[in-house]
């Protein structure tokens, strides 16, 4: 038995407590407090229902040099997530319910985060075949994507949102039309331009994702289940209001947005640091405002990482050579809770919503709120302030665009169904 004295308590249903939590047999056992063997001062800090990261890359199997399902899942306890989606851009790609199968197995041996794993929407993530859709939610995938890929036959598009609905998986989509992102490493636009760099068009999302809403369309009109669209790491205005359009107009799409479009510009590339280097680029303070409005009005439903882990070699390349990616898991939620609640007034309850019920939701599981009964899958935060060391994280990428910044917010205490999996507490 655990008791959490005296702590304040943030989910969807909004804030309140403080309250006594007893955590037992893997639930939440009362409010109101209870005779436990370990007992935690929850005074000054807040406890939430643990996050689930719909976007992650784990690098395993194949580009464990990387990441790997270890330091991932690690990392991930380390930033208060209890479930994770890993992406299926591996070597090979994670598009057999084999591979799905190996990852679940390896991930529950290691007893940190749970791994949902996303498999690849087509064989090999070519673009060509689709993978066997039935098989693999058997085998525990949670969605299908062939993110790292953009999907450029809009045909094998339709085809794979009809399959996946009949076993009611979402499909996933990096909304970027190729041939017009070309060789982009930044935002297209007078700094690209100023900096001489070759620009990724903020039309090269909102074109793939009108398309994209398109095929969808056609896709609900023929299907007798439910589709579902999900667009990934969203980082434009505009893609955000034809992402508006298509809810109002009653289409089944969600999507998501990531720390760094959410706290980062294009002008912090004027210091040429390929660390900033992603994929879709930092946009402009405009598209960064529009993104916070949208997670206010529920056009955006999730808040995801796209964690990218590289090697420190490969992101000392320089930007044309540079791979895209930032690795973020461990500091996500204290850079949100610090830049957009704290500095912005964002509600607290909003934002701990777009990092459990939100992405939760999108899986089709249950939200998980802080009342007797419900899951302890929990995570206790600490307000009080410190600077990001990326020297200290568990990911095998230590290197951060937010180094040195001080965030409040840090994780200090993760559950899993009531089992410690990681603890920071004085």
């Amino acid at each position: 038995m655990l008791l959490i004295k005296n702590v304040k308590l943030v989910d969807a249903l909004g804030e309140r407590g403080p309250a006594d939590v007893l955590i037992g047999e893997g639930k939440i056992l009362s409010l109101d407090g209870g005779e436990a063997e370990t007992v935690i001062d929850g005074t000054g800090l807040f406890l939430a229902p643990g996050f689930l990261d719909l976007h992650a890359h784990l690098r395993e199997p194949g580009q464990e040099v990387k990441e790997e399902l270890a330091t991932g899942l690690l990392a991930a306890v380390r930033g208060g997530y209890t479930d994770l989606v890993s992406m299926p851009n591996t070597t090979p790609p994670v598009d057999t319910p084999e591979a799905v199968r190996a990852l679940k197995k390896k991930a529950q041996a290691l007893g940190l985060a749970r791994l949902h794993p996303a498999a690849a929407l087509t064989q090999g993530q070519e673009g060509k075949a689709l993978t066997e859709a039935g098989l693999l939610k058997e085998a525990g995938a949670s969605l299908l994507t062939d993110d790292g890929h953009t999907n450029e036959d809009a045909g094998i598009l339709a085809a794979g949102l009809l399959q996946a609905s009949a076993f009611g998986l979402p499909v996933a989509v990096h909304a970027e039309d190729a041939s017009l992102r070309r060789g982009g490493v930044m935002n297209d636009g007078p700094l690209a331009d100023l900096l001489g760099l070759p620009g990724n068009p903020k039309e090269a999302e909102a074109a793939r994702i009108a398309r994209d809403l398109e095929v969808l369309r056609y896709a609900v009109r023929r299907s007798q289940k439910k589709p579902h669209l999900h667009i990934q790491h969203l980082s434009t205005k505009r893609g955000l209001e034809l992402v508006q359009e298509a809810k109002r107009a009653g289409l089944p799409v969600t999507a998501e947005a990531t720390p760094h479009h959410l706290t980062l510009t294009e002008e912090a590339l004027k210091s040429f640091d390929p660390i900033l280097k992603v994929a879709p680029p930092l946009r402009t303070q405009e598209d960064l405002e529009a993104l916070i409005e949208g997670l206010l009005d529920g056009t955006l439903d999730a808040i995801a990482t796209d964690h990218a882990p590289h090697t420190q070699a490969e992101k000392e390349m320089d930007l044309l050579r540079a791979p895209f990616g930032i690795p973020s898991l461990e500091v996500a939620f204290p850079l949100l809770y610090t830049e957009l609640h704290l500095k912005r007034g964002f509600p607290l309850k909003r934002l701990v919503e777009l990092f459990t019920d939100g992405p939760r939701s999108i899986l089709g599981l249950k939200p998980i709120h802080l009342e007797e009964g419900a899951e302890a899958s929990l995570v206790l935060l600490d307000p009080k302030e410190r600077p990001v060391e990326p020297r200290n994280f568990a990911s095998k990428a230590r290197f951060s665009p937010w180094a040195g910044w001080v965030l409040g917010g840090w994780p200090v205490l993760t559950l899993v169904e009531g089992r410690v999996v990681y603890q920071a507490l004085e």
